[in-house]
């Protein structure tokens, strides 16, 4: 038997209809890449979008074609989202931070007909046109006054694209299980996969990311997503705000922290996220310049591990709630959220920061296990390591074009059903988990594991370090022993001995790193990780200490 429900497809477009009903003039406030403040509300966004989608349909796109955006945080490529979306195309966004050459390839791959950009990334464009092989139609995201001059045909600007356009087009009416977005890894070790997200999956994984427990937004909180577009969804922010009826902030191209705490301050927003690396800027411009945050409540900090000096900043100096996130883009890309139990509430200071230290627990819509290299699974004591795998309904099955497929049916699971994240973790009593490495960056030492990370964020706190990785070194006894990596902050000389020294007590002293290198500038991938491969690579000569003897 079946419920006697009304049959009401989960589609994206419903989200922006939502806030078009109910919330037509909350504000969107961006800062331009042109770089004048401005100002719409989600109606005029909805109408905008919908003459997108008018257009798109006279450039020739149908239900299944990729449009793709290589752009800021903006009110227009907000109205390209959903105007791609609503009509059944597929919206891929792309990491402009990825080489020219992993662009094209990415394009090329995913047959894009129709690609926006933002100005800021013209030189890109104008370099990799000649290599695109689907791309029918290039669209500058700005006005024809603000428009560069360029060589490639099929050239426009996105006022002209949309100009004349009806605003009123049909919206969803597919299947909720319709591919909607694609974004691609960052192809660390091999090219690049795409997961292609559904409706269906987009709009569960916003609810989810929207409980009390996870998010928390509601129609009263303002919205500042540092977060990419780029980045996996926007973390669900993208599709959170309009269903909620946050206002939104998007904060265009500059990032750097004096651009940051002015929108933060100036449109008194409630609620952010970004990585580990823009608040560390945002806390040394407000340092330097003995500022305060006057409105900020939450603060989520995620796509890689939150530096203990940064958490510490954030909840003891200035009073914010940091939320420690983990995810990845196959997850879309929420997995855990650092938000605290009854039981760490209750507990002492130091508690609840080494726990939220932790990366968290899954909302409803994640399950977790870990396992051995047998697959066995391990028990949630906080104690046993195993790789982590996830299930869900917002959880890659395939890869896109079945890249990387494990079975023959082109799915990238393993036999039960369930994907490897690649992490090693634990997980407690609580079900909250704890990142201790990547798989294929785990230091093995002596038959024993060593956490990378967690040297990491406590050696970033010490004096004069703006950045710290840990790699494993071969050992002629110990197979591998940890190298210490250091990015001075500038005008900074930190000292071995002292860096040593503040590690002391911190870390079993097995996982002491046998020493300290330092570096201009630590490498940093697409998405702002450290890159551990460019630093293998960077010291792959490199002898330890004492290491000569030991043979």
């Amino acid at each position: 038997m079946l419920g006697l429900m009304q049959d009401w497809s989960l589609t994206v477009d419903r989200v922006l209809d939502h806030a078009k009903a109910n919330f037509p003039r909350r504000e969107i406030v961006t800062r331009s890449v042109e770089g004048p403040i401005s100002r719409t509300t989600y109606a005029n966004v909805w109408r905008r979008a919908k003459q997108v989608t008018n257009a798109l349909r006279e450039r020739g796109v149908q239900m299944g074609d990729r449009v793709a955006t290589l752009a800021w945080n903006t009110e227009r490529h907000i109205e390209a989202w959903y105007g791609a979306m609503g009509m059944g195309a597929v919206l891929h966004t792309v990491n402009p931070r990825l080489f020219p050459e992993q662009i094209a390839w990415i394009i090329n791959h995913a047959e894009d007909k129709i690609l926006f950009f933002d100005t800021t990334f013209a030189p890109i464009v104008e370099k990799i046109a000649p290599q695109l092989k689907t791309v029918q139609t290039y669209v500058a995201l700005t006005d024809r006054e603000h428009t560069p001059k360029s060589s490639v045909a099929h050239f426009v600007s996105y006022e002209d694209f949309i100009h004349g356009h009806a605003q009123e087009a049909k919206w969803g009416g597919f299947d909720e299980n319709t591919a909607a977005g694609l974004c691609y890894t960052s192809g660390t070790t091999g090219d690049p996969k795409g997961v292609l997200y559904s409706h269906r999956s987009n709009v569960l994984h916003a609810m989810a990311a929207n409980q009390t427990d996870v998010f928390g937004c509601g129609a009263n909180d303002v919205v500042l997503p540092v977060v990419p577009m780029f980045h996996a969804n926007a973390w669900a922010i993208s599709f959170v705000a309009p269903m909620c009826g946050a206002k939104l902030v998007m904060p265009g191209a500059k990032l750097d922290g004096a651009s940051i705490y002015e929108l933060l301050e100036t449109e008194k927003v409630t609620f952010t996220a970004a990585v580990p690396t823009v608040w560390l800027m945002l806390l040394a411009h407000m340092r330097e310049n003995n500022l305060k945050l006057s409105t900020l409540k939450r603060v989520v900090i995620g796509g890689s591990a939150v530096p203990e000096a940064v958490l510490r900043a954030f909840e003891e100096d200035y009073g914010i709630e940091v939320i420690h996130a983990w995810g990845m883009t196959e997850m879309s890309p929420m997995g855990t959220l650092g938000k605290m139990l009854p039981e760490i509430y209750a507990a002492d200071h130091e508690t609840q920061i080494r726990t939220k230290l932790k990366q968290g627990r899954s909302p409803f819509t994640v399950e977790m296990k870990i396992v051995d290299d047998e697959g066995v699974e391990k028990p949630h004591d906080g104690k046993a390591f195993g790789r982590l795998l996830v299930k869900g309904p917002a959880v890659a099955r395939a890869y896109f074009k079945h890249a990387g497929a494990k079975n023959e049916k082109g799915e990238c699971l393993e036999p039960c059903g369930f994907f490897d994240t690649g992490d090693v973790a634990t997980i407690d009593e609580l079900g909250i988990m704890q990142i201790t490495d990547r798989a294929k960056d785990v230091i093995k030492s002596g038959g024993e594991w060593i956490s990378s990370i967690d040297i990491e964020n406590i050696a970033v706190g010490a004096p004069g370090v703006a950045n710290a990785a840990v790699i494993g070194v071969a050992h002629p006894k110990w197979d591998e022993r940890p190298l210490l990596i250091i990015e001075p902050k500038p005008g900074a000389a930190p000292k071995r001995e002292d860096l040593l020294a503040f590690l002391q007590g911190k870390i079993a002293k097995w996982w002491m790193p046998d020493d300290v290198a330092f570096v201009e500038k630590i490498p940093l991938g697409a998405t702002g990780k450290i890159n551990k491969l460019a630093l293998r690579e960077m010291f792959k000569e490199y002898r330890l200490p004492g290491a000569q003897a030991a043979e």
